[in-house]
């Protein structure tokens, strides 16, 4: 469906690298993921949470909702067309083009689509328009009371970090995923990502090593986003609760001194001290100043956990990448992380078998 924008106006608000190593296998649902040297992450079908969203099928409702920035129909489009592809049902209406700054109206404006999103049952998954800014001024409006009851995939990532964290603390799974803006630069493998993710199916990936990663074995849950956002949900009870999980960031268009200052917020804050493992998504579009800070962005990352022994794995294909791999956040894993030393030509792993805790 084609709708003309929606300029929200006064009267229409009350009508958006250093001695770790390779990842092997990551598994979704069932959640199994290998890569050519030495990680591997496998998540278990049986899940933790009594309230799992349901895999999706043929005819089911996704809704599309703009908690943050505001999105032009083209830009949507291609997505759009591509749930009808594969058989779901795209549910919007003019609401999703809506104008107020540079958000998709205002913030009781968003908050109030989202909230009837959120409440319709018929509605089985709601996939966030696109990230910018905008989702941290409405969380607090949301009443998740009837959503708990009916629980759906939420799905996004970036500014919708502080969704994710919301529902990590409610005891419910959500997707972090590629959303319709820019869905068409996406990869075939970050696309059928999403599709497995949605319908059940688990998710095979490789990745190459990186010398930055740390070796050894970690299972638990994952949590997090970017790092930027998290960062600013620091003391809020929407910051996951991250003791004996693992942890993934990652980030875009930042100063490298900028994610030095997060990571020791992290660190001061007690965020870093019981993780089972961290996860490093992608970096990208990463600044230096005109004088150098005098280390990588991974370099940054790697000193500011060095003191800890739990397993580092970078280069993880999720983020801000064309190639942004679908993650189920609360859902439980294990990943195997070898250095490339250990890990040859003839090394290939077996993913090992999965005990709830």
């Amino acid at each position: 469906m084609m709708a003309r924008p929606w300029t929200q106006t006064k009267s229409s608000r009350n009508d958006m690298n250093n001695g770790f190593g390779n990842i092997d296998t990551l598994n979704l649902s069932s959640m199994s993921y290998r890569t050519t040297e030495g990680v591997s992450v496998s998540m278990d079908d049986k899940f933790r949470y009594d309230m799992f969203p349901k895999p999706l099928k043929q005819g089911s409702k996704i809704g599309i909702v703009a908690p943050a920035r505001r999105v032009t129909p083209e830009e949507v489009q291609y997505a759009i067309d591509w749930l009808k592809e594969h058989g779901f049902e795209p549910v919007y209406d003019d609401r999703l083009f809506a104008e107020h700054h540079i958000f998709a109206g205002d913030d009781d404006f968003r908050a109030a689509v989202f909230q009837e999103y959120l409440d319709n049952e018929q509605i089985e998954a709601i996939w966030f328009a696109r990230g910018g800014y905008g989702s941290i001024r409405i969380i607090d409006k949301l009443d998740f009371t009837q959503f708990l009851q009916h629980p759906k995939w939420l799905m996004g990532f970036s500014d919708t970090t502080v969704i994710h964290g919301k529902l990590s603390r409610l005891g419910v799974p959500s997707l972090h995923s590629s959303m319709p803006f820019y869905f068409a630069n996406k990869t075939p493998e970050a696309k059928q990502s999403l599709l497995d993710a949605l319908t059940g199916k688990p998710l095979q990936y490789e990745i190459p090593s990186h010398p930055l990663n740390r070796v050894g074995e970690m299972e638990g849950e994952i949590v997090g986003g970017n790092l930027s956002v998290l960062h600013s949900m620091i003391g809020s009870n929407t910051f996951p609760d991250v003791d004996g999980k693992i942890l993934f960031i990652e980030d875009v268009d930042e100063y490298i001194y900028h994610i030095d200052r997060m990571m020791h917020a992290l660190k001061r804050a007690g965020k870093l001290d019981n993780l089972k493992g961290l996860i490093v998504g992608g970096l990208t579009q990463i600044h230096d100043n005109s004088h150098p800070f005098g280390m990588t962005i991974e370099e940054v990352i790697a000193e500011a956990e060095s003191e800890y022994d739990y397993p580092v794995c970078f280069n993880f294909p999720a983020g801000h990448l064309d190639d942004n791999r679908a993650l189920v956040f609360g859902q439980k894993v294990r990943i195997k992380v070898t250095s490339p030393s250990q890990s040859g030509s003839s090394h290939s792993e077996s993913v090992s078998s999965f005990q709830d805790w």
